[in-house]
């Protein structure tokens, strides 16, 4: 039987490292283990995540 835990927090990178170069790196960490990863991703921007087109979206507090 596999076991499973939840991830809740951000991962701070420096400003040149894409969300798609975070993402690659990442998910070949998890499957370099033999592990699965389900769920998704959002950047983040001095506390406001990112739109599809870029734009400043909602405060990230706001949800709490």
């Amino acid at each position: 039987m596999r076991k499973e835990f939840e991830i809740q927090g951000c991962i701070e990178v420096p400003p040149e490292v894409t969300e798609d170069e975070f993402w690659n790196a990442f998910i070949e960490f998890v499957e370099s283990k033999g592990w699965s990863f389900g769920g998704g991703i959002q950047e983040i921007q001095d506390g406001y995540y990112i739109l599809a087109d870029g734009s400043r979206g909602q405060y990230v507090l706001d949800e709490c």
